[in-house]
């Protein structure tokens, strides 16, 4: 009869295997806590008050799915919020620095050593981008143009000296660096405009097939159909099939069946033909705005939620494109905040799947696997047509209340006042709308005869966010305080609304 093991010797041998057992599952818990969904990603731009800590950003990024997140610097508190978090991020770096960063490998390595390297590898840095739409700003076509690429070589030596090599370089470019603008149909038509084809476009591309990297697009469906709206059918825009159409490129016999699609292809094509039409690409920024300005037609919740979730179900579905079936390329929705103090029309300030308060402009899953039949019902579109009445420039109501900033409004009083043409002669003394003399009303004649002057050359209701558009005829105020006092009202609204006519 064999002698039985102590039971010294297995009990310990036992607790070992437990523990290694436990060990491993509460691994693997940890790894699966915080591993992050594949949806597309989403860009986390900071131009506003009172937003939600970074944090608290990272939750709400959570809440849609989003598998990667961009932001527009490399912020250390924002970097810090998606440590250990699983997303792929993008940082950039700023486009006023880039010919400093192409001089000097010193001054590049330094910004890789103060921005990246602190970060990594615990936040999942993927793409460094080098500027933001870097070939729309004609004013340093000069002095930043020719510097792009090298300052893409001089961060590309500071990461292989770090022993960094999953970090990829690339840059933002808008759709107008095709020659025919964002919609140039047919695709297999677009070319690089001449201006910037030979000296920074095949450079560029020379740097990107050499190390593997992605040609970042800005694209939105969005602005092509605003201008084409009486021939491109909104359905065509949004993603949405049905009734939407189909376009058949007849250079190559490509069918389109959504306007996105025509335009990353136009910027294959546009590669192809400077013999680079293998360069993987990837959308730096896309998305639909879900408000603006009265006479900016389409934007509005319905058609935001529509477009961001049959982008999202389409990049899941299909990630290529007619001219390249199933390739994957990583997407970036834009933004996760509606951005209020973005300068510009009123499309700039609400392109968030967030409000600044951090509620949800509409539900949304990221990640493509929600039912879109499963979403509750959304509000009805009511300016998918345009608006053809009349619209006024008036002080916001949030800056004319009772605490009125005197000194921010006087300086934006000050500048439409400055602008030539005779704009504020009517609010100075003597003049017929001098009175009443407070800074409100000066202040809405102004922005409003600014704005009537110079809307058609590309003049907004914007100054600073102290300006808003009304529909509501601001000579009908709801009370009268005296018939002189509506006798000179509907003076100067006449004066300075005279210049519509």
């Amino acid at each position: 009869m064999a002698a039985a093991l102590p039971l010294p010797t297995t009990r310990p041998l036992l607790l070992l295997a437990i523990f290694l057992l436990l060990a491993t599952l509460s691994s693997a818990a940890v790894h699966v806590k915080r591993s992050s969904p594949h949806g597309i990603g989403v860009n986390y731009g900071r131009v506003a008050d009172n937003l939600p800590s970074p944090t608290r950003s990272v939750e709400l990024l959570r809440s849609v799915n989003a598998g990667s997140v961009k932001i527009y610097d490399a912020n250390a508190t924002v970097l810090r919020a998606l440590s250990r978090t699983g997303m792929a991020v993008s940082i950039m770096v700023p486009n006023e620095i880039i010919p400093s960063i192409a001089a000097s490998f010193a001054a590049a390595d330094r910004w890789v050593g103060e921005n990246l390297s602190p970060y990594y590898p615990a936040t999942r840095v993927k793409y460094l981008l080098v500027g933001n739409e870097l070939l729309s700003d004609y004013s340093i076509a000069n002095s930043t143009w020719p510097r792009i690429v090298t300052a893409m070589e001089n961060l590309h030596l500071s990461l292989r000296k770090r022993g960094i090599s999953s970090v990829k370089i690339s840059t933002t470019l808008a759709m107008d660096v095709i020659k025919s603008g964002a919609f140039p149909r047919p695709p297999s038509a677009a070319a690089f405009r001449d201006d910037i084809a030979g000296e920074v476009m095949r450079p560029l591309l020379e740097f990107l097939n050499g190390t593997n990297s992605y040609y970042f697009v800005d694209a939105y469906p969005y602005f092509v159909w605003a201008a084409n709206n009486e021939t491109v059918a909104l359905d065509y825009a949004l993603l949405a099939g049905g009734g939407g159409g189909r376009y058949v490129d007849p250079g190559t016999g490509l069918t389109y069946t959504n306007l996105f699609d025509e335009m990353l292809d136009a910027v294959v094509f546009a590669m192809a033909k400077l013999g680079y039409g293998g360069v993987k690409l990837g959308v730096a920024e896309t998305g639909w705005p879900n408000g603006g300005d009265y006479e900016q037609i389409g934007c509005n919740v319905h058609n935001a939620a529509v477009y961001n979730r049959n982008l999202a179900a389409r990049m899941a579905r299909n990630p290529g494109t007619p001219a390249r079936p199933g390739a994957k390329m990583p997407v970036f929705v834009f933004s996760l905040y509606n951005e209020d103090l973005k300068p510009g029309p009123g499309t700039e300030r609400h392109w968030g799947l967030y409000y600044a308060n951090g509620t949800a402009a509409y539900p949304v899953d990221l990640a493509g696997a929600r039912p879109l039949e499963s979403y509750p019902p959304l509000p009805a579109p009511e300016n998918d047509t345009p608006y053809k009445g009349p619209v006024w420039c008036v002080l916001a109501a949030a800056a004319g209340g009772e605490r009125i900033n005197e000194t921010a409004v006087g300086a934006a009083v000050a500048y439409a006042c400055g602008q030539g043409n005779g704009t504020c002669d009517a609010i100075q003394p003597g003049g017929e709308c001098f009175r009443p003399n407070t800074t409100a009303a000066h202040a809405s004649y102004a922005f409003n005869s600014y704005w009537q002057h110079l809307r058609k050359t590309g003049a907004t209701c914007y100054f600073n966010n102290l300006a808003e558009e009304t529909t509501k005829d601001p000579s009908k105020p709801e009370k009268f305080y005296s018939i002189l006092a509506q006798i000179l009202i509907d003076t100067c609204v006449a004066v300075y609304y005279s210049a519509l006519q």
